[in-house]
Order: C-alpha cells, then structure tokens, then sequence
C-alpha cells in the first residue's frame, strides 16, 4: 500500500458516540430484515422512525446558528429518548396500532401525539420549515375543516382520531412513504455509501477524466459524465452536486469556465442523476408500489429520457466549449481507460449485480439491495490495494445512515400530510379544482400540474416531493386519460427539477458556494442547460414511444427525432454551430427543437426541415464569412 493509500485510511475512524452506535446499529437492524427476517410492516416502520428521530435530534441542533448548551443538550437528549422509546413502542404494540382509529389509552394517546412532534420538529430541523408548516396546515383543516365552505369543507374528526390516525396508524407517519423510507431507501443510500467507500465514486470521476478530458471542453464533460455515473448510486442530486463538484467545479474554473458556468454544469448534471435508472433515488420503488406494477416497467420507461437528458447537457457543454475555445489536456497522459479498468473496473461490479438482479432475476429491491450491499466488500478483495477493512465497512455504514436522516424524515413528516388527505379526501376534490380551472383541456393541465409540481418541490427531497404530488397532482392527470406511469414520471421529473428551479434552487445553490459564483444565476443557467427536461415530462404524455412502449418503427423514430430536437435546442440556446449564429436562427431552432419534440409527425416534419434549413443557411454564411476573412488577409499582404 503506498503512502497516499496510508494516509487515507488512517483518516477514517469508526464513531464510536451515541450516535455513531445509533448509526451502526440502525444499520445493522435493516441489513439484518432485508437478509434473514422479514418483519410486519408497522414493526419495521416503528423502530426505523424512532431510531431516525433520535439520531436527528442528536445531530441536528434546535437553533443551527448556535452552539448547543447544557440545557438544549439536556432537552435533546429527552427528545432523542422519548424517540426511541416511541420506536419500542411501536414495535410492542403492533397488532393494535394495525386495526387503530382512536388511541384505546392515555399511553396510547401520549405516544400517538408524541409522535406527531416528533416528527415535526425533527423534520423542521433536518429538511427546514417548509414541509412542517404544510404538514401543520393540513393538521388544522383536518381539525377544522368542518367550518369551511362546503366545497372544501368535510365532515369533521376529533383530536382522537387525528391522534390515532395520524400519530399511530398505517395511514399516517407510519404509512406508506416512511416504509418506502425503511425498506429501499435506507438499504439503496448504504449500498451507494459503501460503493463510494470502495473507491468506485473516485473511479467514476476517474473515468470520466480519462474518456473525455484530452478533447474540447473535456472539464465540463467530465462533469456530466462523472455526475451521471455518481447519480447511479446517490439518492440526492444536492448530495451528488456536493460530492462531485468538489472536484469537477475547480476543473472547469481552471480550464477558462465562469464560475456561475461551471456550478451550472454540476448542478444541471448532478440533476440528472435523480432520473437515471437503475436507482433513481428509490424513487423508482416508489412509482412502482404506487402504481402496483414491476419495477423494470418503470427503469423501462425512464431510461430513454434520462439518456437523453444528459447528451442534451453534453451538447450543450460542447457547443459552449467550441464557441469559447475551452481546451483542457488531462495532466497524467499515462493512464488509459484500459489501464483503469484493468486496476480498478471490478468495483463496479456490484452495480452490475444490482442491476442483475434487479432486472434479470426479477428479485425484490429489497433483496437485490441486500445481495448487492454484500458483494461490494467481496468484490473489493480481488485486488489487494481495494479490499475494505472493517473500520472503512463500519465507516461507511454510518455515513449512509446519516444520508438518510433528511430523507427519512421528509417520509416520515410526508405520512402527516397523506393522512390528512386520506381522512379529508381533499386529494380528489384538488383534482377536480385543477380540472375545472384547466377548462378540461388537457394542455392547460398539464401546464398548472407543472407550475404545481415545482412550487411544492422547492426545497424537499425528491422523494418527498414525489409523494406529495403523487396525491395531490396525479389523480388529476389520470382522469383525463393518461397512463398512470407517464402521470407519475410527469411530476416525478417536475418535482425533481425544483432543485435548479429559481428561487429555491438547492442544488444550483449547493454547487454556486462551492464555485463562489452568484446562486440566483447559477440557477439560471443551470434550467437553461436543463431546458430538454422541461419538455420531456410532456413527450411522456403524448409520445407514448419515449417510454419505450409501441412498435419498433415508433420507437426509432421518436429517438431520431428526439437526438435532432436535442441538438437543435442546444444549438438555440447557446446560439452557436460553426460560428455565432443570428439572433433569428437562435429562436428558429428553438421553435423546431419543440416540433421535433413533440408527437405529431407533421410537426416532426416541420421541425426536421426548418432545422435543416437554419443549419445550411448557418454553416454557408461561416463560410462565407472565412473566404472574407481570407480575401481581406491576402488583400493586406
């Protein structure tokens, strides 16, 4: 092991406080479920809540701005008990909380408050106000909503049974997103903690440095291929933003590209990696169990526009590097891509077998979570300089439980607001309002159901985001017609794209303090080069071929239309080809990227030769422009 490998390992030690043993053994509790004994749904659900609650209390302090004295340490500390406490409880009592409507006594009634509480404030703290205050509101319509007008009033309940039904039961906190929380997502984000603990994360950068750093505006496609490849085992696009633009961000900055550039680049590709099969951030699991239909359904449907998503971001980068001359040379010439896979490419084995597994064997993605989280320390024993010691295992054990913390949470405080709709039925009568101000056209539905999906999104976990719209936004999509699944994509990619949406663009924000850049800006330019995102989620709708559903024929067509499309709104966008091009040419392009992406093959047609033309028009007058160049040059001489 050389000197480097030392010094790295020796700056990974176990956390061996509170909540590092809380980490290791919430680890251990669902590794131990998910491999050897299943547990009832509300048991596993109880003692993930509480251990996650506790864990947040203990990390995550009342006030950030200040530090914590003896007496918030104390209340904390309360808090994280009573959490755990609440777990136990849960666990004990699960035959009873499986049939509840109202707590049956005072202990039951405490827990069942406690635990809306604390699920409260730990989401306050963990993932901010926002989600809270949402939960609080449809707390107070719940017990309040009698007295409202009556087409948005119900029939009433008590503090019982919000209480039961809320606090305590399968259609509350510990309802459906906090299992999705306990079940695939905590399993997903330890398997992409441990892999990036392997050294596979730094073999993607790798990768991508190698395979594309020699050529034109190699630092930007580093960055979208490094960030598509991280995106594959993170479940957070702020996280992946985080992870890779440390290092991407530097590169481009010192490659010639602005600040608010190249943040844009990372935070739009990190993006990416939120709708990029096979993870997707568990969202994928979750779309599947909503809907009740196969997994690789979903990974099928995904996976064209996600590809797509990330050659319109490729382009782009292109276009820019060619119309600002960015040229990068990678400084080690002596490693090759070959070189690279022979010493490291076996860490990327385990993605391989989740994939296998997944898709091939059609395991459960709890099982194929399972088998692949064991192979990655098994597979890092076939070369000695990757093979995983027991503090790096524990290590990484940890740091994918704390991952989780914001996204388990945002879960958990999401089963307030789903409870409250389910007891309401207010999801439906939503529906109804978004219908009826659509006029019943499907168009303008659509358009509000995207305005709808990113406002609530701002600021939440992808997940979280996805569960909210799922019952608020989709119904409403569904009853007009459209497939359930291109409903639910629809607002998942909407949801997702929040986070480089202005004015609460997390992600944009995430990677413009890294690159010192202006955040509003960045996040800008960032929807800028996501601008193919924008019209994906409506191709869903009415180009069932996106989705890899029809015949052979449709499906090529769409995909040869769709590239076109893709080149033509990167060419608009960054307004150059060979040459900069006319302000005229610029909005022609963009008007036939959005015929080429559309569905009717008359506008298909229209797109491909008004695109043809402003291309032949461009590409002549360059080179007419050069010949001048070259007369007035010969002329001075």
């Amino acid at each position: 092991m050389d000197q480097s490998k030392e010094m790295e390992h020796s700056k990974i030690k176990v956390d061996w406080t509170p909540v590092g043993i809380l980490a290791l053994l919430l680890a251990a509790f669902h590794l131990y479920t998910s491999g050897f004994q299943v547990l009832p749904s509300v048991q596993q659900r109880g003692i993930h809540l509480g251990f996650i609650l506790a864990i947040i209390f203990l990390v995550f302090p009342y006030r950030k701005s200040k530090r914590r004295g003896k007496i918030a340490w104390g209340i904390d500390i309360v808090l994280a008990g009573t959490s755990l406490f609440l777990g136990y409880f849960m666990y004990d009592h699960y035959l009873e909380l499986s049939m509840i409507n109202t707590p049956k006594s005072d202990l039951m009634w405490f827990m069942g408050a406690a635990s809306i509480l604390l699920t409260l404030e730990a989401s306050r703290r963990a993932v901010g106000w926002t989600l809270p205050i949402l939960a609080v509101l449809f707390i107070i319509y719940v017990l309040y909503g009698d007295r409202l007008p009556l087409s948005v009033a119900h029939s009433g309940f008590t503090i019982d049974e919000v209480v039961g039904n809320i606090g305590l039961s399968a259609q509350g906190i510990i309802g459906k997103p906090l299992g999705i929380s306990a079940t695939y997502i905590i399993l997903f984000v330890i398997f992409g903690a441990l892999l990036e603990k392997s050294g596979a994360g730094k073999l993607f950068i790798d990768l991508a440095m190698t395979a594309f750093g020699r050529y034109r505006g190699g630092a930007a496609k580093v960055a979208v291929a490094s960030s598509a490849l991280f995106g594959t085992i993170s479940g957070s696009p702020v996280a992946n933003a985080a992870t890779t633009g440390v290092f991407t961000i530097p590169l481009m900055k010192r490659a010639g590209y602005t600040p608010q550039y190249a943040a844009a680049v990372e935070a739009a590709a990190s993006t990416g990696g939120m709708i990029l099969p096979p993870v997707m951030g568990a969202t994928s699991f979750l779309i599947a169990d909503f809907l009740q239909i196969p997994y690789v359904n979903v990974l099928g449907a995904a996976v064209l526009p996600a590809l797509l998503y990330f050659l319109a971001i490729f382009i782009a980068v292109d276009l820019n590097a060619a119309k600002n001359r960015y040229v990068y040379v990678r400084e080690d010439d002596q490693v090759t891509l070959l070189k690279l896979i022979k010493e490291n490419g076996h860490l990327m084995i385990p993605l391989f077998v989740l994939v296998y597994l997944l898709v091939i064997q059609r395991l459960t993605p709890i099982d194929s979570a399972f088998w692949a989280i064991v192979s990655i320390p098994v597979v890092g024993l076939l070369r000695k300089h990757t093979r995983m010691s027991i503090t790096r295992i524990l290590h990484a054990l940890q740091d994918g439980v704390r991952t989780s913390l914001v996204v388990a949470s945002a879960c958990a405080c999401s089963g307030i607001v789903v409870g409250a709709i389910d007891m309401t039925g207010i999801g439906l009568r939503f529906s109804g309002v978004m219908i009826e101000i659509s006029g019943g056209h499907l168009l303008p539905l659509l358009v509000l159901t995207m305005i709808a999906s990113i406002i609530l999104g701002m600021g939440l976990p992808a997940v979280a985001a996805y569960v909210l719209l799922a019952v608020l936004a989709a119904p409403a999509i569904t009853t007009m017609g459209v497939d359930p699944l291109a409903a639910h994509l629809f607002i998942f990619y909407y949801g997702t794209l929040s986070v480089i949406t202005p004015p609460l663009a997390i992600a944009a924000f995430t990677t413009a303090s890294i690159a010192g850049s202006r955040p509003f800006l960045t996040g800008w330019l960032a929807t800028r080069l996501a601008l193919v995102a924008f019209i994906v989620p409506f191709m869903f709708v009415y180009s069932p071929s996106l989705m890899l559903r029809g015949s052979t024929l449709d499906i090529v067509f769409t995909v040869v239309t769709s590239v076109v499309g893709i080149y033509a709104l990167a060419v608009g966008a960054e307004g150059y080809l060979k040459d900069k091009i006319q302000v005229l040419s610029r909005a022609l392009m963009i008007i036939s990227a959005v015929l080429l992406l559309s569905d009717f093959w008359l506008a298909d047609l229209i797109g491909l030769v008004l695109a043809g033309a402003v291309i032949f028009w461009e590409l002549r007058r360059s080179a007419a422009n050069k010949n001048g160049m070259k007369e007035t040059a010969s002329q001075n001489v």
